[in-house]
């Protein structure tokens, strides 16, 4: 599709698609939570036929757009008109520091007004990269919004003194349980907890952890780090039901010991994260920086993880390889090993294991 040189006037405007994206608007941010957790924007779309629909965008890809619309009309690449008057609008520049909640907060108003003057250039409205980030796809389709709360005008809640005692008995007869240890958690999906809090159980990850809600907010934690006083039903205790996490088995090899961790996270079995998601995350529950990723193969050797390649070919050969027994339905087949980025002594050659055996 040829792009249009003009179309400034009403007139031309008129002759516009209806299906074309005019105004965009951002809902909501929601938390996205897998191998690293992230922020998107949750922005309401309205098309010049008047339709309107939601689409879910990471900053990242608000930077490709403008990135690829900088390298389209460039004042070299003079496919738009008048560049002296129909300039780009700036994108606001990357946050490197604070909290990821607070930071996608702070870029809402910053964004909305980006997507109000870019989709005030009419002549850019039928470029292909810009209909195609605007467009609701299929996974948009199968997204289920929350609160869309910018959507919404604030209300005032009253609560009465009846709503506040049928509250606080249904918080009673509640699945519940006492905190017995602080517990730090290593990641986002994971709570943070003090002895003696009380922490109202939702689910039953696997046979260790548990999620729950304490202070208005949801993560993980260890069983063992709490006193169960009612436990949960019999339906969300069920090893078979649907899990809103799966838990990968890793391993951070020391040379005195070896540390063992179930990490969970909220991908399906199936997926295969990236070999950078893997090290950042890694990073995070062993809280050690220089490490290297690697995998057992069928002979029981480590190979070390380079890039997504390595990635996939650690998934494939898991699948494989027979499944071991007794392994929780919700777990990964495959299994990471975290080695000390200067310790080299855990890829000691097969024939050398056997000769230190025999000796």
């Amino acid at each position: 599709m040829s792009m249009p040189k003009q179309l400034r006037d009403e007139s031309d405007f008129k002759q516009l698609p209806d299906d074309v994206p005019v105004m965009a608007t951002i809902a909501d941010i929601e938390e996205k939570r897998g191998f690293i957790d992230y922020y998107v924007f949750v922005t309401e779309v309205k098309t010049k036929g008047g339709n309107k629909y939601l689409i879910y965008r990471r900053y990242r890809e608000f930077s490709q757009l403008h990135q690829m619309l900088e390298t389209k009309y460039s004042t070299e690449g003079s496919e738009s008109p008048a560049l002296g008057t129909w300039s780009l609008p700036t994108l606001p520049g990357k946050i490197y520091i604070g909290n990821k909640s607070d930071i996608a907060e702070s870029r809402i108003p910053e964004l909305n007004v980006y997507m109000k003057k870019l989709l005030a250039l009419s002549w850019l409205l039928l470029d292909e990269g810009l209909r195609m980030f605007f467009y609701q796809s299929d996974m948009d389709r199968m997204q289920q919004p929350r609160a869309l709360r910018r959507l919404r005008p604030p209300t005032r809640k009253v609560k009465t003194v009846k709503e506040k005692m049928e509250r606080e008995m249904d918080l009673f007869s509640s699945p519940r349980a006492e905190v017995l240890f602080d517990f730090h958690g290593s990641g986002e999906a994971e709570l943070n907890l003090r002895r003696g809090q009380l922490v109202f159980l939702l689910r039953q990850v696997n046979t260790d952890w548990l999620e729950g809600t304490v202070n208005e907010l949801t993560g993980i934690f260890p069983q063992s780090f709490v006193k169960i006083i009612k436990p949960l039903p019999p339906s969300d205790r069920d090893a078979e039901g649907g899990h809103t996490y799966s838990c990968l088995r890793c391993f951070l090899l020391r040379p005195d010991a070896t540390d063992a961790r179930d990490v969970c996270v909220q991908e399906a079995l199936g997926s295969q994260p990236a070999y950078k998601e893997l090290l950042s995350r890694m990073r995070t529950v062993f809280q050690e920086e220089d490490i290297a990723l690697n995998y057992r193969d069928q002979d029981g050797e480590l190979v070390r993880i380079l890039d997504d390649e390595d990635v996939l070919l650690m998934i494939r050969q898991c699948r494989l390889q027979p499944s071991t027994k007794g392994r929780p339905v919700n777990q990964f087949p495959w299994e990471l090993h975290v080695s000390l980025g200067p310790d080299r002594s855990v890829y000691t050659p097969y024939w050398q294991e056997e000769e230190n055996t025999s000796a």
